[in-house]
């Protein structure tokens, strides 16, 4: 396994996929590997948001690095317990670190990818410095990093499916040892009788007719040798990862939501600064009527 820290740890992520889903599913090292994603997270998040409060004042992009990655912590605390309950309920064998593990990839690869684009935001903050379009720019960039990582997080899951971790172990019975040392068991009566009988006579044979140059005839249960060998059906996805789908979308309205609760980030130009503004609207609402006075 490479050894990696902080930010180099994405590297790792990007080249070396399937080794960190076979850590995951070993459950190897599992602490130390979490703790660098999330070093690396908020350092990637802290910038980031340090890049969107910008467009305000060095408060605000102060305020904005620190609430940015609390933002995205906050969320996964509150749903990473549902995650973990929902493969319980439904027989998967995934521990906390193995889950904490998985969410924590797609998390960075998020973070990574949003600073990504910093220097874009960061460009289009110094020559089109419009609040309207700022906003909708970073939240867009946010957003498809966003589906990046959940992306991760399904290709993860399907790996610790494959391995058979989100399914109920399957117990087999233990069949009985025969002794070596045991009494043979004598056939029954009627087995030694029909040994004993003499061997009836062959019957004749009948003629087999020869088949004419159209007809190919096949024995039963056989198929032609150019014909399509029937596919067999794919297996049932488990509910582990149909409860995943709902999960993602649960993350998502927690996570707009939180960001509403936590805002300014970007800092409207014409208020002063605050740490927080007063809860009226929603996230959806607000995104609506940005894009309408763009246009």
């Amino acid at each position: 396994m490479a050894k990696t820290s902080g930010l180099l740890v994405i590297e790792r992520i990007l080249r070396d996929r399937q080794g960190i889903w076979q850590q995951v599913v070993e459950d190897r090292d599992l602490t130390r590997l979490t703790g660098q994603m999330l070093v690396s997270s908020v350092v990637a998040l802290a910038v980031y948001g340090a890049v969107l409060g910008s467009f305000h004042s060095v408060q605000m992009a102060l305020t904005s690095a620190v609430k940015l990655p609390l933002l995205f912590l906050v969320t996964l605390a509150i749903c990473l317990p549902t995650l973990y309950l929902f493969n319980l309920v439904f027989g998967a064998r995934l521990s906390v670190r193995q889950s904490l593990s998985l969410v924590m990839v797609a998390l960075t690869v998020t973070a990574m990818l949003a600073l990504a684009f910093a220097p874009i935001s960061l460009f289009f903050l110094i020559t089109a410095n419009d609040y309207g379009f700022f906003k909708l720019l970073n939240v867009a960039i946010l957003a498809l990093s966003a589906l990046v990582g959940l992306r991760f997080l399904t290709g993860g899951m399907r790996v610790l499916n494959e391995h058979g971790l989100l399914s109920p172990e399957v117990k087999t019975e233990a069949r009985p040892e025969i002794k070596d040392n045991a009494a043979p068991v004598s056939p029954p009566v009627p087995v030694l009788v029909a040994a004993l009988a003499p061997a009836e006579a062959p019957a004749a044979q009948q003629p087999v007719p020869v088949p004419g140059p159209q007809a190919r005839p096949f024995p039963p249960g056989t198929h032609h040798p150019y014909a399509r060998p029937p596919m067999a059906p794919k297996p049932a996805a488990p509910p582990s990862m149909t409860l995943l789908y709902i999960w993602i979308l649960l993350f998502g309205f927690v996570g707009t939501q939180l960001a509403w609760t936590l805002r300014p980030f970007f800092g409207s130009p014409d208020m002063k600064f605050s740490l927080y503004r007063q809860l009226d609207g929603n996230f959806y609402a607000e995104i609506f009527r940005t894009i309408a006075d763009l246009f």
